[in-house]
């Protein structure tokens, strides 16, 4: 018993010295690195703060070179000061680094980005804090408990299936209104993008609803509900990019803008709720189900009816331009590249249940086109990062896009190779030969895109129908991509769509 209390005691102060090493070398590398606010950045103007650098002649005029330009001025990590409410950014542009902040987040990571629309929800709420305002907009407490309660639901591999004979219905119509708006040239009649919203609408439309919205009907009126809804979803990310971030002074006054957003979020509120109650009113009148063959408003509403609505909004909300973008984006890509083409329309046509190059053309895109350039986190706790202390509470941006373009990650990185997510290890292409933090479309950890699975089963089927039916050509110069809050896909849309 001695000898154990003895090996214990050992054991025990190993452990206390090996602790109190630890930390007094983190002290150490903490003494040696520099305070945050030593980070090289642009500099600030008086009053106006960073405004001057975007403006024409600005060497951050071109949004889609802003990382490119920050990196080569100043390295992988970069400060941006704040002015008129919006707060002093930390960017990081090295995959690592990324890492070493995502990986150690605690379990209720602070995902800023949507503050304007957060503000709307809380003031709807009445600033209850125990009401939730849904995974867009709320943090800590609030947010756990909100993600636990869709998790069970939203990520179950059973209730995504059971939405697949419905989505290969949508993507049929779709196919069928692209033939109805084809010219005789080939190319499509009217906005490619709005078209692509409606599929989108549609598509997000029977996974949160559990039914049709009939976005794709060709008579379906300029002011229908669905339409509008699509300008609304719109509307709300091109007023969150105007106050959320862009300097705003909305936080202090009631700006014309802050107006004009509280008006899209209130519509996009009563539109979505428009379409819930329709969907409430139809399960009221089918026949009981089995658990497995509910859907996921209809189980979301046997457990909380609040819950159900936030979700099924959101949903309806983060559904639409991504998945549209995101397939515009792929068209464009393919067809710039018609062998990788034609060799998908060779697994798609032998009508084997695996589609392993289906997905990789659907990955391949995600890294040379996201939808997403980055990701924002609130610190939880301070880090020593690429030598410099980033304290607790300091918004940080995650430059995915740069590097998953980027060559010190992807050998030919901005090259359409869909075989790099297929080749063996050994191939210097293998995608495993990045950094894992290099490819991060869909976010990382607790906070990671609820809707993933949802998303990937609507792409992979309309892209599938598309080059089932289309052999898509492309005829301009390269695709306009206006970045925002989303990468958006702009006119003009110069594809061809013909028969194969």
């Amino acid at each position: 018993m001695q000898s154990l209390r003895k090996s214990v005691c050992v054991a025990v102060t190993k452990n206390l010295n090996r602790t109190v090493t630890i930390n007094s070398a983190i002290r150490a590398e903490n003494a040696q690195s520099k305070p945050w606010t030593s980070i090289p950045g642009p500099e600030p103007w008086p009053i106006v703060g960073q405004l001057p650098h975007f403006f024409p002649g600005g060497m951050l005029a071109d949004p889609i070179k802003i990382p490119e330009v920050l990196y080569e001025k100043y390295g992988p990590i970069v400060k941006f000061d704040g002015r008129f409410g919006s707060p002093t950014l930390i960017f990081l542009l090295d995959a690592e680094a990324s890492a070493q902040i995502l990986r150690n987040e605690n379990w209720m990571p602070v995902r800023p980005g949507f503050a304007s629309f957060e503000h709307y929800r809380k003031r709807k709420n009445n600033n209850k804090p125990d009401e939730p305002t849904g995974l867009l907009t709320d943090h800590g407490e609030a947010w756990r408990k909100f993600r636990t309660t869709v998790n069970p639901i939203l990520l179950h591999t059973k209730t995504i299936k059971l939405y697949s004979k419905i989505l290969e219905e949508v993507a049929e119509d779709m196919i069928a209104r692209m033939r109805h708006l084809r010219k005789q040239d080939n190319t499509i009649d009217g906005k490619l993008d709005i078209e692509m919203n409606l599929w989108a609408l549609e598509s997000i439309g029977v996974v949160a609803l559990g039914g049709r919205l009939n976005c794709l009907d060709p008579n379906l009126p300029e002011d229908s509900p669905a339409r509008k809804l699509i300008q609304t979803v719109h509307d709300i990310f091109k007023m969150a990019d105007k106050l959320d971030f862009k300097p705003s002074l909305w936080r202090y006054i009631g700006t014309p803008n802050y107006y004009k957003a509280m008006k899209c979020y209130e519509d996009q509120t009563n539109l979505s709720r428009y379409f819930i109650n329709q969907a409430r009113e139809q399960y009221k009148t089918k026949d009981s189900q089995s658990n497995d063959e509910k859907g996921i408003l209809e189980k979301l509403l046997e457990i909380d009816e609040n819950v159900a609505t936030i979700m099924a909004s959101d949903m309806l909300l983060a559904g639409v331009d991504t998945a549209a973008n995101t397939m515009l984006a792929t068209f464009y890509l393919l067809a710039k590249n018609p062998e990788k083409q034609n060799k998908l329309r060779e697994e798609i046509l032998s009508r084997s249940e695996q589609k392993p190059y289906l997905k990789a053309c659907i990955k391949e895109s995600l890294r040379v086109m996201p939808v997403v350039s980055g990701n924002l986190r609130a610190t939880s706790k301070e880090y020593d990062i690429l030598g410099y202390r980033i304290p607790k509470d300091m918004f940080v941006t995650f430059g995915h896009q740069f590097l998953s373009i980027s060559e010190d990650h992807f050998p030919r990185a901005k090259e359409y190779i869909p075989e790099r997510w297929l080749v063996d290890k050994t191939d210097p292409l293998h995608y495993r030969n990045a950094h894992p933090f290099a490819y991060n479309p869909f976010g990382f950890g607790v906070r990671s895109c609820i809707g993933r699975r949802i998303a990937e089963l609507e792409i992979e089927t309309f892209l599938s129908k598309t080059i089932e039916n289309f052999q898509i050509e492309w005829s301009g110069g390269e695709l306009n991509v206006r970045p925002a809050s989303l990468n958006y896909i702009v006119e003009p849309f110069n594809f061809i769509f013909k028969d194969v």
